[in-house]
């Protein structure tokens, strides 16, 4: 998103939100089931409804500039997340340095994942600044400083060549902690107080069990020494998963088909939609999750 100094929504406004694009989320699950000439009806309606509002955002924009206090009202505007987001979405304002980094960023995590680790984005400080961290598997690892320069470091130069001081934190979420062995890349930018679970020993290889942790339901999953925990919530219609069968890693909701992949949360049925997941660590035989806000 923007830079830190962001309105947050009260509360209300926040549910308000949630309930918006849980709506959305309901009506493209219901359009990914429909045939090509229902899908290009509903795309040409989006587009067409999508060109309207943007016309109308683009005429209040201009009308702005033509007034010096409007103008600084609407940049300070643009510092709200949600305004931020739609006039992203209609290309009417250019992505802001965090996005750019973040998207630098993006292009090496998948790599990262592979070894059981991540980056997070500590800080962007305009106009040249930025301190990252290594989570998981990457953070003290021997080969990190080589990762950082050919991976990280050359990602953020690429996408962002005004970046000129790139640093690396050290250190893992909330301070050090002995015995971490495994840090899920789900930890990024989510806080709060890790709470322990379950012992290493009851996550199923390859299954799922599931457990509550302050009245959320959720489920873990094993492979190897990666564990990955998600809400316990189909993201077709919300519905539990966890009585569903597991195959070589693949849960299936027991409700309408849907299949998950336990490493990911990624929908194999409708891959535009995924499971929500929670940050989970590994210290010794303790499995650790973070609750994502």
């Amino acid at each position: 998103m923007t830079a830190t100094q962001q309105r947050q929504p009260e509360p209300d406004e926040t549910a308000k939100l949630d309930d918006l694009l849980k709506d959305i989320e309901r009506f493209e699950d219901v359009f990914a089931s429909w045939d090509d000439n229902q899908r290009a009806a509903v795309d040409g309606y989006r587009d067409a409804v999508d060109a309207l509002h943007r016309t109308a955002l683009l005429r209040m924009i201009q009308s702005f500039r033509a007034s010096p206090e409007a103008l600084k009202s609407m940049k300070a505007a643009v510092g709200d997340d949600v305004v931020y987001t739609v006039l992203r979405y209609f290309e009417l304002i250019k992505p802001s340095l965090h996005e750019q980094v973040e998207k630098a960023l993006d292009s090496v995590r998948p790599m990262l994942a592979s070894h059981g680790g991540d980056v997070e984005l500590i800080s962007v400080t305009p106009p040249d600044t930025v301190e990252v961290k290594f989570l998981g598997a990457c953070d003290g690892c021997p080969a990190s400083m080589l990762t950082f320069a050919a991976g990280v470091k050359k990602a953020i130069e690429e996408q962002c060549p005004q970046i000129t001081n790139i640093k690396q934190v050290k250190g893992l979420l909330n301070g050090s902690a002995e015995g971490v062995n495994f840090v899920s890349p789900f930890a990024l930018n989510q806080k709060g107080d890790w709470e322990h679970v379950i012992d290493l020993a009851k996550v199923p290889e390859g299954g799922a069990v599931q457990v509550e942790i302050e009245g959320e339901d959720v489920i873990l999953s094993k492979n190897g020494s990666v564990v990955s925990c998600f809400q316990n919530a189909c993201a077709h219609l919300g519905m539990p998963i966890d009585a569903g069968e597991v195959s070589e890693g693949i849960i299936t909701c027991p409700h309408h088909g849907f299949q998950y992949d336990l490493r990911s949360g990624e929908c194999l049925t409708a891959p535009e939609v995924q499971l929500q997941a929670h940050a989970v660590r590994v210290i010794g035989h303790r499995v650790e999750v973070r609750l994502a806000s």
